[in-house]
């Protein structure tokens, strides 16, 4: 006779994944009540995510902060009294802070990760299932950045890149018309055909570019809103593309200053 169900020693199967000895704690700061109430019940709905506080500005933030030890601080930029820029050098020491707002200018951007900001999202541009990871990826050190953020993050580098690179030198001599044929096409202009012969896709491309700017996987993986698992598997076949073994080697390819085969360097 087979085994009664009810004594049975097999434990049951969770049809349900159940939360983490410990949740996600965060601390929702946004001086609209709406979103405030929004967030919580968005956030507070998984196993994983607790909600300790609501804040209604900086100040209000800084005390539920220094209360609640939370992992996470949700933050709002524009607030009456005292502003999310404002309170970030006071947070930052206290728990790792993701912006939460629908300022996405550039300076504003450029600001809050100055200041120390974690990451930054604007309202509109990710799912709820994208930030209840930004706030478990926030809580384990690693930055999120939508778009918009990651737009204004990626023309400031390559704004410090562009006035820091040096100005090549003109030649002392002008090159003879005739000897035009001769010489060998100019960076610029092989630029687009050598590229091509790479065959990358465009993805690839958009990874290739942020290597050779100098940016660590992390950074790309914020930048382009993946996983750096996701960036690692790029770049192993953007190297296996590019018949490189090294971001320095592969970024000399792709700006056309690696020695010519056959050829040596003088």
């Amino acid at each position: 006779m087979p085994d009664d169900p009810q004594h049975s020693s097999t434990p049951p199967i969770a049809l349900f994944p159940t939360a983490p000895a410990t949740p996600v704690r965060i601390v929702v700061a946004d001086d609209n009540p709406v979103v405030r109430a929004g967030l919580t019940a968005l956030l507070s709905g998984r196993p994983d995510i607790t909600v300790v506080a609501e804040a209604a500005d900086g100040r209000e933030a800084y005390e539920a902060a220094t209360l609640h030890h939370p992992d996470v601080v949700l933050l709002d930029v524009r607030m009456p009294g005292v502003d999310g820029i404002s309170a970030l050098p006071y947070l930052v020491p206290i728990a790792p802070v993701l912006m939460l707002t629908y300022s996405g200018e550039p300076e504003t951007v450029r600001e809050a990760l100055r200041r120390g900001a974690d990451g930054y999202l604007v309202h509109g541009e990710f799912t709820a299932d994208q930030l209840a990871s930004a706030v478990r990826d926030t809580a384990r050190g690693r930055t999120h950045l939508t778009p918009t953020a990651a737009g204004a993050l990626l023309t400031h580098l390559r704004d410090a890149n562009a006035h820091a690179a040096p100005h090549l030198p003109l030649p002392a001599k002008p090159i003879p018309l005739k000897g035009l044929s001769q010489l060998q096409p100019s960076m610029a202009q092989s630029s687009s055909s050598d590229r091509s012969s790479f065959q990358l896709s465009a993805r690839e491309a958009e990874i290739m570019d942020l290597i050779a700017s100098g940016m660590t996987n992390q950074q790309i993986a914020a930048a382009c809103f993946i996983s750096e698992k996701t960036v690692k598997n790029h770049i192993n076949r953007i190297f296996a593309k590019l018949h490189s073994t090294s971001r320095s080697e592969a970024a000399a390819k792709w700006l056309g200053t690696a020695p010519s085969p056959g050829r040596g360097v003088g």
